[in-house]
């Protein structure tokens, strides 16, 4: 799966410098998280470090993004090239 930032974002800026894909900006109100960048840092990190940083816990799985773990690896290797 995807990750998303809920409403309860507080734009704290802490989340999108830890992103390895960069699949974290700035949205009109609130972060927002691209899905087709989040890999939920497999092949980079054990945990996705923007959870791992977020101070309001405002970070879960999108339910509209269900992928698998070997998806998400396919993800990585094609977003940094290797595939």
């Amino acid at each position: 799966m995807s990750l998303i930032i809920t409403d309860e974002c507080i734009n704290c800026d802490v989340c999108e410098p830890e992103c390895p894909n960069e699949a974290i900006s700035q949205g009109e109100e609130i972060y927002v998280i691209d899905p087709t960048k989040c890999t939920e840092c497999i092949g980079h990190y054990d945990e996705p470090q923007c959870q791992q940083v977020c101070p309001v816990d405002c970070i879960p799985h999108d339910p509209n993004f269900k992928e698998s773990e070997e998806q998400l690896m396919e993800k990585y290797l094609v977003l940094t090239g290797q595939l």
